[in-house]
């Protein structure tokens, strides 16, 4: 398994790096530079790329060589994926070769074998990059490859040629530990301006072949086995949540994607939950806290802007629909700033360096260090009575704060709201470990309550935006105007929302939540 840490920086800040102190106090020996020129090939239906795999053929140095990536994840920026290499004396793939190297189980040696497949590859994209590598050994021992690569990738013929520039660094564990990387990366940091890297060159030739946009990327099942320890539980359910905030980073850097911003938000609010849920155990650094709690307030801005101007303010009806017209405008223009404001945030070198810290402190298990003896023997115990006890400690919060739900002030209707996310993450969390016919009712009666729920808690939002909005306007004849219209449809949400507090529908949901057993 190849374990390596993706960087971008601007082609202007690569002398930087090069003279960056670190790499003449690691480096063994000179660097070396390379001239590299890849093919890679596909089906003209991209049937390898479709299954998460990526075969290219590289000139470098007077060699062929060929090498099959598949499988794997991505996740804070630190990427593992399955690799076969070996040399070819030419520009084509040898088949037969791959074959005999990939293990049997890896479904990627099927799809080779199949006559279609074979039969049918062909290239599709090539990159042409100028490679220097540094060896680097730290002061632990850790062996890390250190490879800037500079150059273009380009795709189609003359007529319809595209290209898009590639300026990384790519951080590769030779030997020793994962987290040896993430030091590293830190030390490079403080000096030159990096990014995360979420896409291989193999996906960005993909995109430049077979133009697509950017989709949100929603939270991926998670498997837990109950022969875990409860440590290794709660570093796959943080790489599970890193998964999805670092999914949807690019689609909120373009500035405008709102199911990215949404998707973005829900991941880093479910790694807080999970953070919260094992806090008795071990506990993230106050600085790391903080930078997750400065993250999800640039995204949750642009959410709640989102969410006034695209659903709340778009149904509302008969003359609160005609005041809310100017207001969706202005509204809409007020979310358009948040994003920016939201894509600045996740393309700094402050989320940079919280997304660094954060995989550095699961990969060292850093928590170790000031656990007690008491909690060292919790973390290495079996995660399944940790996970039943967890369930049934939420159940029991949400219970007892849902029991005047009736009668409820909106304060209480948000704690009630956010009781039954913590539920509802905890349950996901822990599904797999539980019945499939106990999880699904739960999560879909959980659902249904968090939803009505949710529907008075955008009213509550949307009153204090509502509030703000007439004094963000440059125009005094504006604010005049926006305000009017704002007293009414926050008087008409207000009244809504005293209606809907006593709807029987809220009332239903909770009744057979609670009718609901456990999956415990």
């Amino acid at each position: 398994m190849e374990i390596e840490l993706k960087l971008l920086l601007a082609p202007q800040d690569a002398p930087q790096l090069r003279a960056h102190p670190l790499l003449a106090q690691y480096a063994q020996g000179a660097p070396q530079l390379l001239q590299m020129h890849d093919i890679y090939v596909d089906t003209p239906d991209l049937q390898l790329c479709r299954h998460q795999a990526g075969l290219r053929v590289r000139q470098v140095d007077g060699r062929w060589v060929q090498t099959l990536k598949a499988g794997g994840s991505v996740s804070g920026g630190l990427h593992g994926r399955h690799e076969w290499e070996g040399d070819v004396p030419g520009p084509q793939p040898d088949l037969a070769a791959l074959d005999s190297a990939i293990g049997r189980k890896q479904p990627i040696r099927a799809l080779l074998r199949q006559d279609a497949v074979r039969d049918a590859l062909q290239p599709v994209f090539t990159t042409r990059i100028e490679r220097t590598v540094w060896q680097l050994r730290t002061p632990q021992g850790d062996q890390i490859e250190c490879v800037l690569d500079q150059g273009v990738i380009e795709s189609g013929a003359d007529g319809a040629a595209r290209s898009v520039a590639v300026s990384e660094i790519e951080l590769e564990l030779k030997q020793g530990q994962a987290a040896s990387l993430f030091d590293v990366a830190l030390a490079l940091l403080q000096d030159v301006p990096l990014q995360l890297g979420h896409m291989s060159k193999a996906e960005r030739g993909y995109r430049l072949c077979a133009p697509q946009p950017l989709r949100a990327v929603k939270a991926l099942p998670l498997a837990l086995d109950d022969g875990m320890t409860v440590q290794q539980a709660f570093i796959d359910i943080c790489g599970n949540c890193l998964e999805q905030v670092s999914g949807n980073q690019d689609g909120v850097a373009g500035g405008e994607d709102v199911e990215s911003v949404h998707q973005m938000r829900v991941g880093l609010r479910r790694l807080r939950s999970a953070l919260g849920m094992f806090q008795s155990l071990l506990a993230l650094p106050e600085v790391l806290k903080s930078e997750l709690g400065w993250l999800g307030g640039a995204l949750g801005e642009a959410r709640d802007w989102d969410v006034l101007a695209g659903s709340t303010l778009a149904h509302l009806d008969g003359e609160a629909q005609a005041n809310a017209a100017a207001l969706a405008q202005a509204a809409h223009a007020q979310a358009r700033l948040k994003h920016v404001h939201a894509a600045e945030a996740v393309t700094s070198l402050r989320c940079t360096a919280c997304m660094l810290g954060l995989q550095r402190w699961l990969l060292a298990r850093a928590w170790r260090d000031s656990c007690s003896t008491r909690q060292l023997r919790r973390l290495d115990a079996h995660v399944f009575p940790f996970a039943r006890a967890m369930l049934r400690k939420d159940q029991r919060r949400l219970v007892k704060r849902g029991k005047r739900l009736l009668h409820a002030s909106p304060l209480q209707r948000h704690q009630v709201r956010i009781a039954a996310k913590k539920m509802r993450y905890a349950t996901e969390f822990f599904a797999s470990l539980f019945s499939a016919r106990a999880v699904q009712p739960y999560v879909a009666r959980l659902s249904t309550l968090q939803d009505e729920l949710g529907r008075l808690n955008d009213v509550q939002v949307a009153d204090r935006l509502l509030q703000q909005l007439p004094e963000v306007q440059a125009d005094q004849s504006a604010q005049d105007g926006l305000r009017l219209h704002a007293a009414f449809v926050r008087d008409y949400l207000a009244a809504r929302a005293q209606a809907q507090g006593k709807d029987e529908r809220m009332h239903k949901a909770w009744r057979r939540f609670k009718a609901t057993r456990l999956p415990a």
